[in-house]
């Protein structure tokens, strides 16, 4: 509790008042982390520090995207009372902005940008009738050119930040760049955490050793002779995947080319199939041999 009282109290030094937008699921695995954020908030009992948990994923399943406006409503108040910067051209402040929406999700990246981008487009809109440029009533979204130049920089800003941190493209950029979700934008977000899950497990270590090597969380030893980046697999690492891939191919081989009869075709279906499930069994009990760990820091706890 300490560390995040400090670490609110640092960020309205710097930001003025906090409005938490929590994201997450508040059922499943992510409930825990709703639940406590929302109770170490409350146990700090700060005004300057507000919270708001939308729950995105079920607000906006089944393709109900118009829901989010259930939260900017929510958040309006708060965004007009926060304001924005604005200098006029004697260089005289005019108005300043005194707080900052610090929104999350899990991974901060995919719901946390799309709730975000809402809030540029808010902010921007109120800035420009300010200044003449859109009359009072006037929305951004009527003005097609910008608008899809708006949307376009954010689609772009949260791929550019996904594939530095997850390794793919954010999820949800159809929405983000075109306003919509569509059934394309569905299949590409699975396509993309599908190959998140393989880079997480199977490829992000020598990632995070290039991280920590470069801010310096590794030191290197002038007398360390073999580096530590290369350590040699077990057998199991190649030949346990090839098995599973063999015989998974022979369990729907024997489904598409049946035998003469069904007992036949059913003993080795069942053959091939008890032998996939249960190499898929032992490579799941040796997990870490598997996957892509850091190799670094790791190995510097372990000294």
């Amino acid at each position: 509790m300490d560390g995040f009282q400090r670490h609110f109290d640092s960020q309205i030094i710097s930001y003025g008042k906090q409005m938490i937008v929590n994201l997450v699921n508040q059922k499943g695995s992510e409930k825990p982390l709703e639940q406590t954020f929302a109770k170490m908030v409350n146990s700090m009992a700060n005004g300057m520090v507000r919270y708001v948990a939308f729950d995105f994923h079920k607000e906006c399943s089944r393709m109900r995207w118009d829901r989010l406006q259930i939260l900017m409503d929510q958040l309006a108040e708060q965004q007009d009372e926060f304001s924005y910067f604005l200098v006029d051209s004697d260089g005289k402040i005019v108005t300043q902005q005194e707080g900052t929406f610090r929104s999350n999700c899990m991974d901060c990246l995919d719901r946390t940008n799309v709730i975000q981008s809402l809030l540029a487009r808010r902010s921007l809109q109120a800035q420009l009738q300010r200044l003449g440029v859109l009359h009072v009533g006037q929305r951004i979204e009527e003005q097609a050119d910008f608008e899809k130049i708006y949307k376009n920089a954010w689609a772009d800003n949260a791929n550019a930040c996904a594939k530095q941190y997850a390794g793919t493209g954010a999820l949800k950029t159809d929405y983000t760049r075109t306003g919509k979700r569509t059934q394309w934008g569905l299949i590409m977000d699975g396509w993309n955490s599908l190959i998140r899950y393989y880079k997480n497990n199977f490829s992000d270590g020598f990632r995070q050793d290039a991280i920590d090597l470069f801010l310096g969380n590794y030191s290197v030893d002038e007398v360390e002779h073999a580096s530590p980046l290369h350590v040699k697999k077990d057998w199991k690492f190649l030949a346990l995947p090839i098995i599973m891939v063999v015989a998974f191919s022979m369990c729907i081989i024997c489904l598409l080319m049946a035998g003469e009869t069904w007992t036949e075709t059913l003993a080795y279906v069942l053959f091939w199939g008890s032998a996939s499930f249960g190499t898929f069994a032992i490579i799941l009990y040796n997990g870490k041999d598997f996957v892509d760990a850091p190799k670094l820091v790791q190995k510097e706890k372990m000294d």
